[in-house]
């Protein structure tokens, strides 16, 4: 698996000053509908050591900057993309490769 991270993303966490990208499995727990679905954010260098230590999570170097993804059962394609989502003023990651 590669894992990519487009221009404008890595100068977004540059500007943020954030260099690792979580991916998390969220569902619903107070709903009466089940779903689950990927959760992917930017995080400080403290919350990477907390998802790494007290969550289990492994990290997946992606040149200078990393991946952590949880160690649920997840499919991944051979080439895994972030991207950075802007609307309006708001920004979002958006990933592709990764599915539940």
């Amino acid at each position: 698996m590669t894992i990519e991270i487009d221009e404008a993303l890595r100068a977004y966490m540059e500007k943020k000053g954030k260099r690792t990208i979580a991916v998390e499995v969220m569902g619903s727990q107070s709903s009466d509908f089940d779903f689950s679905e990927l959760y992917v954010h930017l995080i400080s260098e403290g919350q990477a050591a907390y998802f790494k230590e007290k969550k289990g999570f492994h990290a997946v170097a992606a040149g200078e900057l990393e991946v952590l993804l949880p160690n649920y059962r997840l499919e991944y394609d051979e080439r895994v993309c972030f991207s950075l989502k802007k609307t309006w003023i708001f920004h979002s990651v958006r990933q592709s490769g990764i599915r539940l």
